[in-house]
């Protein structure tokens, strides 16, 4: 006899999205589809036990830069690991189409600058069977993956494409350019991209030091490319800008949305040289959102943290001499000369002699700190190597040597970069709570050697919703709904976030007291035997992507029901009585 339902979760206690209070009942799926919820007397071919678990839609996030991982593998590890059932790619500017074959290497640099993935992992893994964006959504369209995958048109590529060397050096567009971009944006959002993204940034360079191509794009042109999307009648504007002048840079976003009607979102993060400035920009998009603008902004649960090691791309003694002399040594190698007496004296004693941000946060010692087996990510001013320097009457940069020596030299520093300027994360709960503002930023598939931050869904539900020891909470339900619902809907996905009938069977169970972070660690898992920093998490007892469960316990079933989503996915008629 035919079963009533494909997957049957029974018995778990339900965050459904939607915000509203935790409640017990069954989730029968059909086809890949929530078919009932409720007390559901039908069999499931295939049944999960979810009596004492927590079931929550499956997490959508907006910020990451899969686009080439999604070119050579179908899990997008660490975010699948993490409940995070559909990740959104091409931020920041940043991606791999439209690109002319002469084109290749400059994108590469840009995205090894930009997003710390080495040069020839890109060059070694990039299939390049596409030029045109509608021919890149192609490829991806005939791979498998563990979670849906939605792409956005990255300028840098669109702008290099339509004006070559001109665009590279940052030259103001013409007219000509302008309707160039605007006409290819929009064939991209009428091939499936679900928007544009651009970067105003200085931290985004090449990795030989150039600003990003869009760095210095004009009004005219955001606005061209922009009223493209409008004239698919669809898409969203992704940006993110150093705000070096908040006032006009948000003017200038507000009229673009004016102009254009299309719905956008911002980075936002504190910055140390500005740590209030963000709540400035919070009172402008509450009256943005007052006057009717679809604008929201992303935000982070925690600090963007840097970490630091002798396996990652930098270290407190990187820009020594004396480092030098062993830097191309394999960790091993490392070990041992830095356990030398006479070697370790010679480096504590020489001065770092870099500049930047390699020369200077590397040594920023009162906002470093040990990364523990259990990562503590809002860490006192008291447990910095600064204060343990103090306490024990040694030099900071001893006790940093030595803690990175710990585990066979794989030890991790972790610097809070943005995010931290006051040592709390109170900032934090402000903009996470703001009713305009969604989850983001984890930049899932990026800076492989630098932070990994594609755990933010873990983390805010543990941290945020249990955990937090110093100061407010945030509700569970509420958590839940802003990084299913409230992060699918920021990017036009209609179609998931919450568990209710007609929506998409995409769904974790959770052993929610068991839930729990790893520590970040040192994979050598990319092309060209590329290493990258991954992070797992124990607790997510099943993730299911439309209807098929894809891990258990964390591990990997073997399905693989991901596809690249084709643009916005409008509710079906059975979800408008909701």
């Amino acid at each position: 006899m035919e079963k009533a339902f494909d997957l049957v979760v029974r018995g778990g206690t339900l965050a459904d999205g939607s915000g509203g209070l935790l409640y017990e009942a069954d989730v029968g799926v059909k086809d890949g589809r929530i078919a009932a919820v409720g007390k559901l007397s039908g069999a499931g071919t295939e049944e999960i036990d979810a009596r004492g678990k927590l079931v929550t839609p499956g997490f959508v996030d907006i910020h990451t830069h899969y686009d080439g991982q999604a070119a050579w593998d179908e899990r997008m590890q660490p975010s699948s690991w993490h409940g995070v059932s559909t990740v959104v790619m091409g931020n920041c500017g940043v991606g791999f189409a439209p690109c002319r074959p002469e084109d290749h290497d400059r994108l590469i640099r840009l995205m090894e600058g930009v997003e710390d993935i080495p040069f020839p992992v890109l060059s070694q893994g990039l299939p390049w069977n596409w030029e045109s964006y509608p021919d890149y959504l192609d490829a991806l369209e005939r791979r498998r993956f563990d979670v849906d995958i939605g792409s956005q048109l990255p300028h840098a590529a669109l702008r290099v494409f339509v004006m070559g060397e001109r665009g590279a050096d940052r030259e103001p567009a013409t007219e000509a350019d302008i309707h160039a971009m605007a006409a290819i944006a929009r064939r991209a959002a009428e091939a499936g991209a679900l928007g544009f993204s651009t970067s105003r940034t200085l931290n985004h360079r090449t990795s030989d030091g150039q600003p990003t191509p869009t760095l210095t794009a004009g009004e005219d042109e955001l606005t061209g490319i922009a009223l493209g999307l409008a004239a698919a009648g669809k898409g969203v504007l992704q940006v993110v800008s150093d705000f070096a002048d908040p006032a006009e840079e948000l003017a200038m976003l507000r009229r673009i949305v004016e102009r254009s009607g299309r719905p956008l979102s911002f980075s936002l993060v504190q910055s140390p040289r500005a740590p209030d400035s963000y709540s400035m920009m919070l009172r402008w998009l509450s009256q943005a959102n007052a006057d009717g603008l679809p604008i929201r902004a992303q935000v982070a649960g925690r600090a963007v943290g840097v970490l630091f090691g002798f396996e990652l791309t930098m270290n407190p003694f990187s820009q020594h001499s004396v480092f030098q002399e062993i830097r191309d040594l394999p960790l091993a190698g490392k070990v041992e000369r830095l356990s030398d007496p006479a070697f370790r004296a010679r480096l504590l004693t020489e001065e770092a002699a870099g500049r930047g941000f390699a020369g200077s946060q590397p040594r920023a010692w009162d906002n470093m700190f040990r990364m523990a087996g259990t990562p503590d990510y809002e860490p006192t001013s008291d447990q910095s190597l600064a204060a343990i320097a103090v306490r024990e009457g040694r030099d900071p940069a001893e006790v940093a040597l030595d803690h990175m020596l710990t585990g066979g030299g794989r030890g991790m520093l972790y610097l809070p970069f943005l995010n931290y300027a006051r040592h709390n994360l109170d900032h934090a709960h402000e903009m996470l709570t703001h009713p305009d503002c969604v989850p983001g930023l984890s930049d899932g598939g990026a800076h492989v050697g630098m932070i990994c931050d594609g755990s933010f869904p873990t983390f805010n539900l543990t941290h945020w919703t249990r955990d937090r020891t110093r100061g407010a909470k945030v509700p569970l339900e509420r958590m839940v709904k802003a990084q299913a619902r409230d992060t699918a809907e920021t990017v036009g996905l209609f179609d998931r976030g919450l568990i209710a009938p007609g929506y998409r069977a995409d769904l974790n169970v959770i052993d929610y007291d068991r839930l729990k972070l790893h520590a970040p660690e040192v994979a050598y898992d990319l092309p060209a035997g590329g290493r990258r920093l991954i992070q797992r998490a124990e607790g997510y007892v099943a993730t299911i992507v439309a209807g098929e469960t894809t891990y258990r316990d964390g591990d990997p079933t073997g399905a693989l029901p991901g596809r690249l989503l084709r643009g916005a996915q409008a509710r079906r008629q059975a979800m408008a009585a909701e």
